[in-house]
């Protein structure tokens, strides 16, 4: 049977409630689940109507860091200056021979591609 969608990407972080600000803030993200779970909170956010959601979780302190994972935003200037307004380390956006990108760091050393769609 094959494998029909991706619906969850765990992202270790230290501090839930930090990161869900960084996330819905600075980000746009907004909370799928919030609910109490053995080790903290099962705290899932997302873009607005997107199917893939992202989990923060705080379980995991061996767990390194996140790189790689591509996002779209169909503007990365409005991207670029929400992140330097909310703290964050970034690069670009630049121009690629693939198309438009920036990176970004989240608080907790998680890395990300934006790729401008």
């Amino acid at each position: 049977m094959p494998i029909s969608s991706i619906l969850t990407v765990t992202v270790p972080v230290a501090d839930q409630e930090r990161a869900l600000g960084f996330y819905t803030r600075v980000l746009g993200f907004e909370v799928r689940t919030d609910n109490p779970f053995p080790m903290g909170r099962w705290l899932t956010v997302a873009p607005e109507g997107a199917t893939t959601t992202l989990l923060l979780a705080s379980w995991f302190p061996g767990m390194a860091p996140i790189g790689g994972l591509v996002l779209g935003a169909p503007d990365l200037d409005a991207l670029a200056a929400g992140l330097k307004e909310g703290g964050a380390a970034f690069q670009g956006p630049s121009q690629e021979a693939w198309g438009r990108q920036l990176l970004f760091h989240d608080p907790f050393g998680n890395g990300f591609v934006v790729s401008q769609t």
